[in-house]
C-alpha cells in the first residue's frame, strides 16, 4: 500500500480520476469511464486522508468544476471557461499533495507532463465534444422545407414522398398522383406537408 500514499502516484491518479470524472458527466457512455473515475477518486481520497494536504489546493480543485460546466453549456465562450478549467485543475492538483513545511512533494518533470497532457487531452476532446454539439443534426426536418422530391405513391391525407434519396411520410391538401413532383412546404413531427410542384 506504500504506493498509495506516494505523492507522485496520488497526483497521477487524482488528475485520470477528475480528467474522467469531467467527461463522463458531460459525455455519459458506457460507464467504465464512471468506475475508473470512482476508484482514482477513492485512492485520491486515501492519500490525502494519510498524506498532508495543503486545504487551498483542495479549494481550487473544486473551483476549476463550475468553468467546466460552463464550458460544455455555453459552446460560443467554451476556450475561456475550459482555460480558468485547465489552470484550476492543474494548480490544485500539483500543490495538493505536499507537507505542511514544503509547497510542493509533487517531481516538478512529473507536474510539468501530466499539466501539458491534461491541457491537450481536455482541450481537444471538449473542442470536439462542442463541434458536435453545435453541429447541424444530419436529419434536420426544417432543412428539407422547400426541397422538391417524387410522390412515391398517391399522397392526400397521407402517402409517402421521396425527398433528398429518402422515403418520408406525407400528406397533401389536395390529391397528387403517384409519380408527381412535389414541393415540401413544412412539416408535422415527422410528416412532411407537400404540394404538387408546377
Amino acid at each position: 500500500m506504500d504506493i498509495l500514499i506516494n505523492p507522485n502516484f496520488a497526483y497521477v491518479i487524482l488528475l485520470t480520476g477528475v480528467v474522467l470524472a469531467f467527461f463522463s458527466a458531460s459525455t455519459p457512455g458506457t460507464g467504465v469511464g464512471e468506475v475508473v473515475s470512482l476508484f482514482c477518486l477513492i485512492f485520491a481520497g486515501y492519500a490525502a486522508y494519510t498524506l498532508s494536504i495543503h486545504w487551498w489546493a483542495l479549494v481550487l480543485l473544486a473551483l476549476s468544476v463550475p468553468p467546466f460546466v460552463l464550458a460544455v453549456r455555453t459552446p460560443s465562450k467554451w476556450s475561456v471557461y475550459l482555460g480558468l478549467n485547465i489552470l484550476f485543475l492543474v494548480a490544485g492538483s500539483v500543490f495538493l499533495f505536499a507537507p505542511e513545511d514544503s509547497l510542493i512533494s509533487v517531481s516538478p518533470i512529473l507536474a510539468l507532463f501530466m499539466s501539458v497532457l491534461v491541457s491537450v487531452v481536455m482541450w481537444a476532446v471538449l473542442r470536439q465534444f462542442i463541434a458536435v454539439v453545435t453541429s447541424r443534426p444530419t436529419h434536420d426536418l426544417d432543412a428539407l422545407v422547400g426541397a422538391i422530391g417524387i410522390a412515391f405513391s398517391d399522397v392526400f391525407k397521407e402517402g409517402s414522398v421521396q425527398v433528398e434519396g429518402e422515403l418520408w411520410s406525407a400528406r397533401s391538401e389536395v390529391n397528387v398522383p403517384s409519380g408527381s413532383s412535389v414541393r415540401v412546404v413544412g412539416r408535422e413531427g415527422f410528416m412532411l406537408i407537400v404540394e404538387k410542384n408546377q
